[in-house]
């Protein structure tokens, strides 16, 4: 039986890139999306789901991330204190004048898949313009050319 063989990559071989994304005025699904898309490497033609493929994600301005209709109302990060009682609730809104970072670190967190890849660690965000990691000269990712399903959106 002769045919060609699969490419799938191996761990060694991958080479990791620093992308650094605006979050003005992105709206927090798209933003989690596109940054979920390159923590997995699914922008890659190398993809291998059983390896970690996917590049580091700096996300810059998160305190200016859009809201879109009644999320910021509607929308809570739930958590249990494992006390009686212990259920406590947050609005997004809320949320992100508080803790923005934490905010688009959880709903990216939720579209990652759930296994042994962690892929959260490679995802940096901070609510302000300025972030540390200068040294990696990360190239700037721009959401206007992100594409899904074939069709750009922006």
């Amino acid at each position: 039986m002769t045919g060609s063989s699969s490419y799938r990559a191996k761990a060694e071989q991958v080479e990791r890139e620093w992308f650094v994304i605006d979050a003005t005025g992105q709206s927090v699904g798209r933003l989690a999306a596109a940054v979920a898309r390159i923590l997995t490497g699914k922008h890659k033609p190398t993809f291998t789901p059983s390896v970690d493929t996917g590049d580091f994600v700096i996300v810059v301005n998160a305190a200016k991330v859009r809201l879109t209709g009644k999320k910021a109302e509607q929308s809570c990060y739930h958590r249990h204190t494992g006390h009686s009682g212990g259920y406590r609730s947050i609005p997004w809104g809320v949320m992100l004048q508080k803790r923005p970072e934490f905010l688009l670190e959880h709903v990216v967190k939720g579209m990652l898949p759930k296994t042994r890849l962690k892929y959260a660690r490679k995802l940096k965000v901070y609510a302000g313009p300025n972030h540390p990691h200068a040294a990696q000269s990360p190239s700037e990712y721009h959401m206007a050319y992100h594409t899904i399903g074939g069709s750009v959106r922006g």
